[in-house]
């Protein structure tokens, strides 16, 4: 089976993206991953395509990129998926290209840091139901590629600010909570849109929208609902 891999490549975020077209002899069975390998290796060992990977086993998600304008894991796309269509592979667009196919994420992660999104030293978490679901995150940006209210830098951080958000909330200690509950409100309940898109898009087929509706009602409704009471 022949394959056709037209890659979109861009030495540096200054400069103008251009594209490459490839033919690869593979089978059906083949990861996206595995096709750049070959490539790189076979046919442009003197100019490798730029890209991020580590396991290839769908758990870092590091090799997240947009494969036929849709964000996916390159160890998860597989070559029969696409039938005798080029397989058209380009960075994702909601983060500056640092070079061919890798994007810096780096906003992502200082996101991750100011909502506090860790247990303290002495915390124990019991890793069941919300706290696991959340826990299976891979970080890799795929959500934030298809939500219409993320832009990097914003105040709005997004299903993967919602994940670690979730956990620390279905496991925290009490005193923990007042300030767990208002970055949730300041960082996703205030700027989340309800378009749900991350949860049809998440490659770790993590149910947002559960997540959503309990870390809402823990951290909004409850405390608003107990305001009132108090009035």
């Amino acid at each position: 089976m022949i394959a056709t891999i037209e890659i979109q490549r861009q030495k540096s975020r200054t400069d103008k993206p251009y594209k490459q077209t490839f033919a690869v002899d593979t089978g059906s069975r083949a990861t996206v991953a595995e096709l750049i390998e070959r490539i790189n290796s076979e046919q442009i060992p003197e100019d490798p395509v730029t890209w991020e990977r580590s396991c290839k086993q769908k758990k870092c998600g590091a090799c997240a990129m947009l494969i036929n304008g849709r964000p996916r894991l390159a160890c998860d796309a597989r070559v029969y998926e696409y039938g005798e269509k080029p397989i058209k592979l380009a960075p994702l667009k909601k983060f500056p290209v640092v070079c061919d196919l890798m994007v810096d994420r780096s906003t992502m992660f200082e996101n991750l840091k100011n909502l506090g999104s860790w247990l303290e030293e002495n915390s124990v978490a019991d890793m069941t139901g919300d706290s696991y679901e959340a826990s299976r995150c891979l970080q890799c940006g795929c959500c934030l590629e298809v939500c219409p209210n993320f832009y990097a830098g914003g105040k709005f951080f997004g299903a993967a600010g919602l994940s670690p958000s979730s956990r620390l909330i279905a496991v925290s200690e009490a005193g923990d909570r007042k300030r767990l509950y208002g970055e949730y409100g300041k960082h996703f309940y205030r700027g989340c849109g309800k378009s749900l898109s991350c949860k049809d898009i998440c490659p770790a087929g993590i149910d947002t929208e559960h997540l959503m509706v309990n870390s809402n009602a823990a951290a909004v409704w409850k405390r608003k609902f107990r305001a009132g009471k108090k009035k």
